[in-house]
């Protein structure tokens, strides 16, 4: 009978124990980062211990105060802290539009669009969409590359901008999305011009044709549409070039318009 009251004794106060154990591990847990702070690595290599036992206004004003002077690596630590533990707090719409701001100026255009996606679906009235919709066109923008590579980032664009100009026509960015417009249109010119000398080099000139006839259609006012025309002319006239000279190539630079529209960004508020 003792022998029976102490097994089940021991078993009471071992179970005891450990209940005790795992609480004092899971407390420890949870006061790790108040113990210990948070310690990252800026995008200088240095490294920076930050205190994030902060309410979600002033991890606000920290992540704002980086983020005003270009330290993006640690600007977006403070915003994804808010989304982390204070999602529903006032400050969390703009730390969710931050982070996607510091996504884009860290040039990381995937990401940033992901974000800016997310924070649109979120906050589908919120004031600061037509800004968050010119951010997605320049995402798309931004990863615009030479004319024989890809054009996907061109055409995006100019689908975001279109957008921005019809749903919002009075925004701070109509010019900006307008002259964005033309450039990525005149980079689709010239890439359809580049097929097209390709297909007359390599004797195609049926191809060559059909892309110089929709090149001429769809961009008839483009530097490149003369050129275009020209060429069309001398194959429909069976005399094609027998050597593209470099002349006959597209010299195509992306502009760059600065950019001051920042506005409504900073001034982000709840739905």
């Amino acid at each position: 009978m003792m022998k029976s009251i102490r097994r089940k004794f021991s078993l009471q106060f071992g179970l005891f124990i450990f209940a005790f154990v795992l609480l004092v591990f899971l407390g420890g847990c949870a006061d790790f980062k108040k113990t210990f702070g948070f310690t990252s690595i800026d995008e200088d290599g240095t490294e920076a211990k930050t205190d994030l036992n902060f309410p979600a206004k002033n991890l606000l004003e920290k992540g704002m105060d980086d983020y005003n002077v270009g330290k993006y690596f640690t600007a977006i630590e403070f915003f994804q802290e808010i989304l982390n533990r204070y999602p529903f707090s006032p400050e969390a719409p703009l730390a969710e539009l931050k982070a996607a701001d510091c996504s884009y100026h860290l040039e990381r255009y995937q990401e940033a669009l992901v974000l800016y996606d997310e924070f649109a679906n979120r906050h589908p009235t919120n004031e600061s969409i037509p800004y968050v919709l010119f951010q997605k066109g320049m995402s798309n923008f931004k990863q615009i590359d030479r004319v024989d590579r890809d054009t996907s980032g061109a055409a995006k664009s100019i689908e975001f901008f279109k957008q921005l100009l019809k749903s919002y026509p009075n925004s701070p960015y109509t010019n900006e999305a307008k002259a964005r417009i033309a450039a990525a249109s005149e980079f689709l010119a010239d890439h359809e011009f580049f097929v097209a000398e390709y297909y007359v080099r390599a004797e195609k000139y049926d191809q060559a044709k059909v892309r110089l006839k929709y090149l001429i259609a769809k961009y008839p006012e483009k530097a490149i549409t003369i050129q275009a025309k020209e060429l069309l002319a001398r194959l429909e006239a069976g005399d094609p070039p027998k050597s593209i000279l470099t002349s006959w190539l597209p010299k195509f630079k992306l502009q760059a318009w600065p950019f001051s529209g920042q506005g409504a960004a900073e001034n982000t508020s709840t739905d």
